[in-house]
């Protein structure tokens, strides 16, 4: 039984929150802390008449290494699962290092001033971890996170070598605004617009686990400029635009024999004509502007006017697709599989009040915390998903709500239907 401390309030909080509670044979004592202590006690009372489990709430500043530090040590939690910002990364793990209790994430650290998206300096900390006797572990949401999980699954299970990896994530859910984002606006308005890129071997390679964008592995792209039609099984054919994401940092290093790993999300034309007008006229710059004689950062004033990502679920129809189309050899023959997990929106408000993007991250942020603090994952130092042994984690996806298929194809086939 595990003492465990939530830090964070939104969405995702309220998924891995309730999702915890439903595993209270694992999670003995839950402790919700964000900021703002009145959405700890809302997302409280809706898990208490849902489960009639009871889950402490507290206030705290996630910037303040101390005051976190403090908290575990009232609380006497065990594991730390931090789903409040990236930018709180670092001083999250901090706090673990100095109370010596386990620390999850499910994103990699973002400067609040540098649009910058990379494990250096959460790496860093591996010493910090190990002299401390306790686990780190980066990114467990679903991308990254399952997506990870998945390309380990194959790695350990399916496949003798990987070579390529194309890792593919649809939302095809309507929430009937004109323009919002399925996640924090600041964070989702950043990733998007920020130029693409994807790994591909060279003869420099090396399996080194260290960042270096200079080098010639990591192709660079304009935003949006590589693109296709693809048709993700059980929604159709969608737009799907090549984007930087982190667990393409980690795989690159961590899947043997890896030639190309890529990373691609649907949008709408409608969402993206809404974000270029905004980057035109200046609504997504990061660095502080002058207003009326006081100082504020575009991107942030932005996020006040769109609607919260707490708030979709009860509009959002439709399903998500997120999955991985992983080519390689077993037996000294090419294999391709696709392996994937649709989620319907609608479904995952009726069970948790959230909808599915708040969903998909939600759960595998718990499963994270469940192989802690069951011993199924283990070790001291700070680690990525794909890390550990994948089988314990994918039977849990399919026990917690995120089951998941294998479409065996043709190596080389392709589920593109055009161009963009």
């Amino acid at each position: 039984m595990a003492n465990l401390l939530i830090i964070g309030a939104g969405g995702v909080s309220q998924v891995a929150t309730y999702k915890a509670a439903a595993n209270c044979d694992v999670f003995s004592k839950i402790t919700l802390a964000s900021r703002t202590k009145s959405k700890c006690d809302k997302i409280a009372k809706f898990i208490k008449e849902r489960l009639g489990v009871e889950i402490q709430t507290a206030q705290i500043d996630a910037d303040d290494t101390d005051a976190v530090a403090s908290l575990i040590k009232k609380t006497g939690a065990e594991i730390l699962l931090n789903v409040a910002l990236p930018y709180q990364d670092l001083t999250l793990m901090d706090a673990c290092v100095k109370a010596k209790i386990n620390y999850i994430d499910t994103a990699n650290y973002e400067h609040p001033d540098t649009a910058k998206f990379e494990y250096k300096l959460q790496w860093a900390k591996d010493d910090e971890f190990k002299k401390a006797g306790v686990l780190g572990l980066l990114g467990s949401g679903f991308d990254p996170g399952v997506t990870n999980v998945f390309c380990a699954y194959a790695q350990q299970y399916l496949f003798d070598e990987i070579h390529y990896i194309d890792i593919l994530d649809c939302n095809a859910g309507d929430h009937g605004y004109a323009f919002a984002t399925n996640f924090n606006p600041e964070i989702n308005l950043r990733e998007v617009s920020a130029n693409g890129r994807y790994w591909k071997k060279t003869h420099n390679s090396t399996n080194e686990r260290k960042t270096n964008w200079k080098n010639d592995e990591w192709v660079e792209t304009k935003p949006m400029e590589i693109g296709f039609k693809w048709n993700y099984p059980e929604i159709g054919v969608k737009d799907s635009y090549l984007l930087y994401h982190e667990e393409l940092e980690s795989l690159s290093k961590n899947i043997k024999g890896l030639k190309q790993i890529r990373f691609f999300m649907t949008f709408g034309q409608s969402y993206l004509t809404h974000m270029k007008c905004l980057e035109n006229v200046g609504m997504l710059r990061i660095d502080e502007v002058e207003h009326n004689g006081v100082k504020i950062v575009p991107i942030q004033f932005l996020k006040t006017l769109l609607p919260d990502p707490a708030s979709l679920g009860a509009r959002t129809k439709g399903k998500t697709n997120i999955g991985c189309v992983i080519r390689g050899v077993k037996d000294g023959k090419e294999k391709q599989i696709y392996i994937y997990n649709v989620c319907d929106h609608e479904e995952c408000y009726a069970q948790t009040g959230a909808q599915g993007v708040s969903y998909t991250t939600g759960v595998p942020a718990m499963i994270g915390a469940k192989m802690i603090a069951l011993g199924k994952w283990s070790g001291k130092g700070v680690f990525n998903m794909e890390e550990f042994d994948a089988k314990p984690f994918m039977d849990e996806l399919n026990k917690q709500g995120l089951p998941w298929k294998i479409i065996e194809m043709k190596p080389g086939e392709s589920y593109k239907v055009g161009e963009i």
